[in-house]
């Protein structure tokens, strides 16, 4: 049997897919199936914005593009940058990318390798982890840990850099955790990170309007030492419930830039060219629709912790950022994969075990409030009744 080169075992995968498959089989089969396990927007892309893409095509933009994205939507990253963090970026350091992985793909590929080393948040995205593997660096996790909300210390991250480590990945606000490092514990790691001129720092902030409670999101573009080895990463899948459009952007220093340009003219070419166009009016128009689901999101957050800290043996942390919440479910004496296999089964409620996410993410429970308040307050009344019901496996 024919089989890909060795290197691909190393690679692993982001289970909240298999998890939506599992889901959509059992549903095709009539099951009632409540799905809070995928990192998705429950509101549709705005009707402008899928108009913008319609007139694209209408208009004959069917073509290739650049390889890093039309010059409308480069400069209206550049606009939306500096409305956001009130720094200039230039067109020419943004890439458009079909989706946020490959920046973080492009990212691991061009610094990691045998012998180096590669630190990651650890609950964190599956894909930093799972290309960092595939490299063959050393994947070296950063614990988010939930006695500090799930942010980052800058003090244990410093500690953990050595000679070997070429690449610092960060994110905040946070997938899985809701967690947001506040602006104190950022400045404290630049500062410490000047001891370290040749680490390249990918910061991904695809989350970035999502706070809450007084938080702000704090950029790493707003710090002028770090600007020339800083990779910024963000997009539309989630501000703008854009995810199946596969549109992404992210923002390079000059000495990693063509590296990346050239990856994509080796694999993607280009972005989709009516998605480009639709991305433009997506930044420039109306946001209306963003206000109205920031609220919706802000509003369930709260009703998730509430829900959960109401089941015994359940704690869980109001999450301050994205649209995940994070309950701790050790007391029930359930290992979360397990859990999270019998709940879909048995209970009919999707979720992603933490573990998924990284070893520190043992004990835990990603939970998506990107559904309906219904589908939260349903799904929790299931979860209520299968823990209490049936014993740990």
């Amino acid at each position: 049997m024919i089989a890909p080169v060795a290197a691909f075992d190393r690679m692993g995968e982001e289970n909240a897919f298999a998890v939506l498959a599992r889901a959509t089989a059992l549903a095709s089969a009539g099951r009632d199936i409540i799905n809070l396990g995928i990192g998705q927007p429950d509101f549709k892309t705005p009707q402008h914005v899928v108009e913008a893409a319609v007139k694209a095509l209408r208009d004959g933009h069917h073509g290739y593009t650049y390889a890093n994205g039309i010059v409308e939507v480069r400069e209206a990253v550049c606009r939306r940058t500096r409305d956001m963090t009130g720094q200039e970026v230039s067109p020419d350091r943004v890439m458009i990318t079909p989706g946020g992985k490959p920046a973080m793909y492009a990212a691991i590929m061009m610094l990691g390798e045998p012998g180096a080393e590669i630190l990651y948040p650890d609950p964190g995205f599956p894909i930093y982890r799972s290309m960092i593997d595939f490299t063959g660096a050393k994947a070296i996790p950063v614990p988010l840990r939930e006695d500090n909300d799930f942010a980052f210390s800058a003090e244990e991250t410093l500690s953990l850099i050595t000679d070997r480590t070429k690449l610092l990945i960060l994110n905040s606000p946070s997938n899985p955790t809701g967690g947001v490092t506040p602006r104190a514990e950022i400045e404290k790691l630049v500062h410490g990170l000047a001891a370290w001129p040749d680490l390249a720092i990918l910061s991904d902030e695809i989350y970035d309007v999502m706070t809450y409670d007084g938080e702000k999101h704090v950029s790493l573009l707003e710090f002028p030492d770090i600007r020339d080895r800083l990779i910024v990463l963000n997009g539309w899948s989630k501000t703008w419930a854009m995810t199946g459009w596969r549109l992404g952007w992210s923002i390079w220093p000059d000495g990693l830039y063509d590296g990346v340009r050239k990856l994509a003219v080796n694999s993607w070419s280009c972005v989709n060219a009516p998605a480009q166009w639709a991305g433009v009016a997506a930044i420039d128009g109306p946001q209306d629709q963003v206000h109205e689901m920031l609220a919706a999101f802000d509003r369930r957050r709260k009703l998730v912790a509430e829900l959960a800290n109401g089941l015994d043996n359940v704690t869980c942390r109001t999450p301050k950022g994205a649209f995940y919440a994070f309950p701790n479910i050790k007391a029930t004496g359930w290992r979360s994969k397990p859990l999270a296999k019998a709940l879909l089964e048995d209970a009919g409620v999707a979720l992603i075990g933490g573990p998924d996410f990284g070893g520190y993410g043992e004990g835990y429970m990603r939970v998506s409030c990107a559904s309906s308040d219904d589908s939260i307050r349903a799904a929790f009344e299931r979860i209520g009744t299968f823990l209490a019901d049936n014993r740990p496996e």
